[in-house]
């Protein structure tokens, strides 16, 4: 993965002008004041320099770090306003807000990071997880410790895999900006869907190649799986590798849908019409849903005679007030698409059952369906 757009930040320290190379998961310009200071500096102190828009480029002891950044989430969450259930849309901006601002004061605790290590005490060697994620850093950077935390875990999942039970208990192994399998609810539903007659399959938005992975598992001949980011087939790339299935799938790098059509196109794609921040954000937020609707526009014009297209979309943007099933429905009418079927599953994730979740109210009513489509002509 190329390294993450960056510019420099400066800051004084230890009567010193310094300068290091600004690097952030969520791109953008390096923050315009910034001060050195370590583990004499108080939670407090921190939170109110983070909270007026200053930077603090840690010197200290790297487990102190960690430490200040857990107090500052502590502090940001007290702040937390209960959401208004009532107005579902406004409580989701309002969440999305929240998250906004808690990563922008969170993201203002940089640590230094010289030709990729830590050079703080008791720092780990984390060359390889900064590495995976950005890109090798020579020189000075410095580096927010929320995304190196990021990094640090996305390198243990790509080490350890996710257990997935539809491939008889193989697993897959997520990169660092592609989303992690970690929710069963989707992937049962493609691993129990009856399939239809026929030998390809088109997977539209791979990310992992978890999709792409069962169908093969479930006798499908070839599949072809594409991805617009380059972070995800070579993710997917590898675990068709450690699956041994690489001779039984193409990758195509770019735009939602492959030349040719198939008798079965699945696509999973972002369930919230809202922007993303991030690379990892982007699984779960596309703005106004533009992945869905090019999906259902160009659906039927890449099916074979009885083919279908297995849309895997949760409804948690109904009860948020962000689109309706009717809008839904209407979206398949228009590209002239009929609902063959419906499978449901309540969801897996921790947050549908987290009543301390500022979305709960939505998340506890959530399904997630795979809509079977066909042509309607």
């Amino acid at each position: 993965m190329p390294p993450i757009p960056a510019d420099d930040l400066i800051w004084d320290e230890a009567g010193a002008k310094r300068r290091a190379r600004f690097v952030s998961a969520r791109g953008g310009p390096p923050p315009k004041r910034a001060i050195a200071a370590g583990d004499e500096l108080s939670a407090d102190a921190a939170f109110r320099l983070a909270s007026q828009g200053t930077a603090i480029v840690w010197t200290g002891d790297y487990h102190n770090a960690r430490q200040l950044l857990q107090a500052l989430g502590r502090r940001i969450d007290k702040r937390r306003t209960a959401p208004d259930a009532a107005n579902p849309a406004a409580a989701f901006n309002a969440f999305r807000l929240a998250q906004a601002q808690r990563a922008g004061i969170l993201g203002l605790l940089l640590v230094p990071v010289t030709d990729g290590a830590v050079p703080l005490r008791r720092a780990p060697d984390l060359r390889i997880a900064i590495e995976e994620a950005v890109g090798r850093l020579e020189g000075d950077s410095v580096v927010p410790l929320r995304d190196v935390l990021a990094f640090v875990s996305a390198h243990e999942w790509r080490k350890n895999g996710v257990t997935i039970p539809a491939l008889g208990g193989a697993k897959i192994h997520p990169h660092y900006g592609v989303f992690p399998p970690t929710r069963q609810d989707y992937i049962d539903l493609v691993a129990k869907a009856p399939l239809p007659p026929g030998e390809i399959a088109f997977d539209l938005g791979t990310g992992s190649g978890i999709l792409a992975a069962v169908l093969l598992h479930r006798g499908v001949k070839r599949v072809v799986a594409t991805d617009n980011a380059p972070s995800a087939i070579a993710c997917a790339a590898d675990n068709f590798a450690r699956l041994g299935l690489s001779d039984r799938v193409t990758l195509v790098e770019g735009d939602l849908y492959p030349d040719g059509k198939a008798s079965l196109v699945a696509c999973n794609p972002p369930w919230l019409p809202a922007k993303a921040g991030t690379s990892l954000e982007s699984a779960v937020y596309d703005l106004d849903g533009s992945m869905l609707r090019a999906y259902i526009g160009g659906l039927r014009d890449h099916l074979l005679p009885g083919g279908e297209g297995w849309l895997i979309l949760s409804d948690l943007a109904e009860h948020l007030g962000l689109r309706t099933r009717q809008d839904l429905l209407a979206q398949f009418a228009t590209a002239g698409l009929t609902v063959l079927g419906r499978l449901e599953a309540p969801p897996s994730s921790k947050a549908a059952r987290d009543k301390d979740d500022p979305l709960y109210f939505a998340r506890s009513k959530e399904v997630v369906s795979l809509w079977r489509l066909g042509s309607s002509a």
